[in-house]
């Protein structure tokens, strides 16, 4: 009887210790994930550039420098200023908040704030998979509060910054008949 819980003592700490590994595939799917989020947090921000670019948004580009300048700068602040370790045990202390969602939560929140929801919602949606990815990478890089730190970063940074866009701002209008003339302006604020 002492060899029988000897032996289910070893195969529940084998099991426990097996889900603990994780297996090649596993490995393969969390590189992926973390690699996909590397390159994706990019999309958004140059999402908003070609947009810009394409509407010829003078205003808009100005905007979107000062919101994604300073959501750069205050994750790396504070990074630096609150110095918290990362969950896979690394102690650079950059761990708070995540870069990789501000950068991408930036560009979304431009989009949406900028342009509409027709804009916002998929880089929304791309800016969520990328903070996932910060959780799920083959290195756990961030946990829960990291993220939520760096999409209120991001986003907080565009609204200080972006206005809705308004391809033109004044209207001039002119009407006659009759003899009568009429000259209509009417300006957008």
């Amino acid at each position: 009887m002492k060899n029988c819980f000897l032996v289910l003592a070893i195969f529940f700490t084998s099991l426990m210790y097996a889900q603990e590994m994780d297996s090649p595939s596993e490995i393969r799917r969390e590189q992926f994930i973390q690699d996909f989020g590397d390159y994706a947090q990019h999309v958004p921000a140059l999402a908003s550039l070609v947009t810009i670019i394409i509407k010829k948004d003078k205003k808009g580009f100005w905007q979107f420098s000062k919101s994604y300048g300073t959501t750069l700068a205050l994750t790396y602040v504070l990074k630096v200023t609150i110095n918290k370790p990362r969950p896979d045990g690394r102690t650079d202390g950059h761990a708070f908040p995540s870069g990789h969602t501000a950068v991408a939560f930036s560009g979304a929140s431009f989009l949406h704030r900028r342009y509409g929801w027709k804009f916002g919602v998929p880089a929304y949606l791309l800016a969520t998979y990328v903070a996932y990815t910060r959780v799920e990478g083959i290195h756990d890089r961030h946990d829960g509060w990291d993220i939520l730190g760096g999409a209120l970063v991001g986003i907080g940074s565009t609204y200080l910054f972006t206005t809705p866009y308004e391809k033109e701002h004044f209207e001039l209008t002119f009407n006659s008949g009759k003899g009568d003339y009429l000259v209509g302006f009417k300006y957008k604020f």
